[in-house]
């Protein structure tokens, strides 16, 4: 059985008696239709969220990678500092031993420690070794308390052992001797 229309070997149907499309007309229909700009459009704003989120991500790791370092570079500094520290403690005590016997050598020694102390405040540990300051926990430690009149409550009057460092990165506190607190 024959019907109306007739199929072509290489298109589509074609209606009994109407003439064959121009080529480029034939082409267009069999060509799939475009996607949709919708489409496109959500693609790229999905590929645009991937790329802020991969940024995101990549800014993170830097910022993270750079906490690790700037940690590790305080550990290390610090383990470097305190072994410096029973440098320091030694010559403060040639120190206090030379000025004892009047030796001649205590200047150079003094000079000595000096740059040992130097070295510490380089690495990032000041000095703490004030006197007459007030008391603070977080740098000093009470290792006496001495009754003075002419000085205020808890306030330091001697250092017994030089301390390092400050409130946010302490190396060793300061013993100290303070003035007791009002009652």
């Amino acid at each position: 059985m024959e019907t109306s229309e007739t199929r072509d070997a290489d298109g589509p149907e074609v209606p009994a008696g109407a003439a064959p499309a121009d080529a480029a007309e034939q082409r267009a229909a069999e060509q799939p239709a475009a996607r949709p700009r919708d489409d496109t459009d959500a693609r790229l704003a999905e590929l645009e969220d991937r790329w802020r989120r991969a940024a995101a991500d990549l800014d993170n790791v830097r910022k993270r990678a750079a906490r690790e370092v700037a940690l590790a570079r305080d550990a290390e500094r610090a383990r470097a500092a305190s072994v410096l520290l029973p440098v320091v403690d030694g010559l403060t005590d040639a120190v206090s031993y030379a000025r004892q016997v009047k030796d001649l050598l205590t200047d150079g020694i003094e000079s000595i420690r000096e740059q040992a102390v130097v070295a510490l405040e380089h690495l990032g540990y000041p000095r703490i070794d004030a006197v007459g300051v007030p008391f603070d926990p977080r740098i000093h430690e009470v290792v006496s308390v001495v009754e003075r009149d002419d000085v205020p409550p808890r306030t330091v009057v001697a250092v017994a052992r030089m301390g390092f460092g400050d409130p946010e990165r302490l190396l060793r506190p300061a013993s100290v001797v303070v003035t007791p607190a009002q009652e």
